[in-house]
């Protein structure tokens, strides 16, 4: 399976495969003409209310991973979608977040691949 996470201000490259934003709000300064997004799944973004609470606090992770797996488990036929996308090629799972290592990209990733 070839999963991906990468900021939406990184540029594209065609190694992307398939594009999915997965983030509520559409990122700023990022035009929908050249973001090369193939689909905007925001169904699979932390809900408004986690989001607000996480509000990027390090210390919260935790706690945010766990809200929002549970969020995601009632999604599983989105779920299914995307990990079958990953079985026939690469996808891309693209994020606004400055911190790529604590936000909603590398949770929905572990949980796709695991």
């Amino acid at each position: 399976m070839a999963i991906r996470t990468k900021r939406i201000y990184e540029p594209f490259s065609p190694e992307d495969g398939r594009r999915y934003l997965i983030d509520r709000l559409w990122p700023r300064g990022v035009s929908k003409d050249t973001a090369h997004v193939n689909e905007w799944l925001r169904d699979l973004a932390p809900s408004a209310e986690l989001r607000e609470w996480f509000s990027h606090k390090i210390e919260r992770y935790p706690e945010f991973r766990k809200r929002y797996r549970d969020e995601l488990q009632a999604k599983p036929a989105l779920i299914a979608r995307v990990r079958e996308e990953g079985r026939k090629g690469t996808v891309t799972l693209l994020y606004a977040a400055k911190d790529a290592e604590h936000c909603n990209a590398s949770v929905l990733r572990e949980l796709l691949e695991g």
